[in-house]
């Protein structure tokens, strides 16, 4: 974490919390200004299990009403599962969640999962 890059200034948080599964799969989770929140990086199951805990604080904390998905660049049903889980934290909170900029391969999985209107609202 030493070295970490600034946000141009819309990171409220002191630092980016990143957690690398291995070599080639990496994630962090970002607090952004306001109720927002970002997800960059893999959403596979060696990364997922770090991003919880850090997405269910900050949707309690309401630091994350929408959390953007621009930067996730892979995921499989692991990543699916923490989405819909932290929906699930969200709802028990009585807080809003939504999610902006959902990659095609998670909006596909979802869709194959039945479970897209969760990530997705009608």
């Amino acid at each position: 974490m030493n070295g970490t890059r600034k946000n141009s200034g819309r990171r409220k948080d002191s630092g980016r919390r990143k957690h690398s599964g291995n070599d080639q799969q990496d994630a962090s989770f970002e607090v952004l200004d306001g109720d927002r929140s970002r997800v960059i990086g893999s959403l596979h199951f060696t990364t997922v299990s770090a991003l919880l805990p850090l997405g269910v604080d900050a949707v309690i904390g309401g630091r994350a009403a929408v959390i953007d998905l621009a930067g996730v660049t892979s995921s499989d049903s692991s990543g699916l599962a923490l989405l819909i889980e932290w929906l699930s934290v969200a709802k028990g909170a009585s807080h809003t969640l939504r999610y902006d900029n959902i990659p095609s391969q998670l909006q596909q999985l979802a869709r194959l999962s039945e479970v897209e209107e969760l990530l997705v609202p009608g």
